[in-house]
């Protein structure tokens, strides 16, 4: 019967901590530990089966029951504060556990970095002294040290490569690649976050998919794809759409690139010969803008907002969202062909006339972005 009947142990156990705790105040008495030992006792019971600690329960509940004056429901608050107390710790300890594992995993990430990048260093000083050849090497292992190094450096070579008057031209050339032709994941992910993401199969959204990538950047790759259903049983007139999926681990993996860096950033404000770039801060603002990319479903209301502001343009459009196929993993957009402007203006020769229309165009857009819309 005791067994049974553990939560009425329990209430009246509280119960009678309570009054005696009451009754020592009044005296103008007060035992702290005694208040201490009531709420472990008190602990202990609730979470007892056995006989004896119910008789002693029960026996303390029945002395406190006689008085009439104390309410029923008047439960003394030790068992969930010191619950609470041991979640806190509990989550504490955690806390202290990640935040090691944390630290071991950056200093380990340090570490490769610094490995990878050692070959590019070091022959960077000898890059123009040993003849092209040894120059197309050395271009070669930077290509492949940032490919390898992951999505944040992938970004900054792809940035570079947009700054032929910070950088050589034949440096420039060779980023470029990374534009299109980063490190792509395989198609069995690809399927997986597709069906994950829109609760659907993939044959059941799609009437084709080409399982090799058309392009892949720092932040996903994009499928080309020719759409079946946008809604589940509602079949659409076949379309042909970019399907862009975001690469594994990207969030984490920049994440923790730019806690590297940004510390490499704050230790070079100490050198005074580098203290007037302001590293740290120009690092800070290009994380916020590389984090903002990881979120797909943010890129399609981006394009929401360039299609209206560009609504009336004729020489220039953006692809379409095809919501509801829009997830911060997946976004299915309108493909749309074309070519690099870097095919305009490096391989046509004697074409002054295109260049000149698409440089007016490239500056009007742009301008229009930053000073009028935006």
């Amino acid at each position: 019967s005791f067994v049974s009947a553990s939560s009425a142990v329990t209430h009246r156990a509280q119960v009678a901590w309570k009054r005696l705790t009451q009754k020592c105040s009044a005296g103008g008495r007060t035992f702290p530990q005694i208040s201490t030992t009531a709420q472990a006792v008190s602990l202990a019971l609730s979470h007892s089966h056995l006989i004896v600690p119910g008789i002693f329960g029960l026996t303390c509940g029945r002395i406190a029951l006689a008085q009439r004056t104390l309410i029923e429901t008047d439960y003394y608050p030790s068992q969930n504060n010191l619950s609470m107390r041991a979640r806190d710790g509990h989550a504490f300890v955690s806390a202290i556990l990640l935040s090691a594992v944390e630290g071991v995993i950056l200093l380990v990430r340090a570490l490769f970095l610094a490995v990878l990048f050692s070959p590019s260093i070091i022959m960077a000083p000898f890059a123009d002294a040993f003849g092209p050849q040894f120059r197309k090497m050395w271009l070669e292992v930077v290509h492949r040290s940032l490919e390898k190094a992951g999505p944040a450096f992938i970004k900054w070579g792809q940035w570079a490569a947009t700054r032929p008057d910070l950088f050589p031209r034949d440096l420039c050339i060779k980023l470029s690649e990374l534009h299109s032709k980063a490190p792509e994941h395989s198609f069995a992910y690809t399927k997986k976050t597709i069906e994950k993401a829109f609760g659907r199969k993939l044959s059941e959204i799609f009437e084709a998919f080409e399982e090799e990538p058309v392009a892949s950047g720092s932040i996903a790759q994009v499928h080309r794809a020719s759409l079946r259903f946008r809604y589940p049983g509602q079949r659409v007139k076949p379309m042909v759409v970019a399907v862009k999926v975001r690469h594994p681990g990207v969030g984490e993996s920049i994440r923790r690139d730019f806690v590297i860096i940004n510390s490499v950033a704050k230790l070079s404000t100490f050198i005074p010969t580098l203290k007037w770039l302001r590293l740290d801060e120009s690092v800070q603002q290009f994380a916020v803008f590389m984090m903002s990319q990881v979120d797909l479903a943010r890129e399609a209301a981006h394009l929401n907002r360039f299609i209206y502001n560009f609504r009336s343009w004729r020489d220039v459009s953006f692809p379409k969202p095809v919501y509801p196929l829009v997830h911060p993993a997946v976004l299915v957009e309108t493909y749309e062909q074309g070519e690099s402007v870097a095919h305009y203006v490096d391989g046509l020769e004697g074409h002054d006339r295109i260049k000149s229309a698409l440089a007016h165009i490239g500056t009007h857009a742009l301008l229009k972005m930053l000073l009028v819309r935006f």
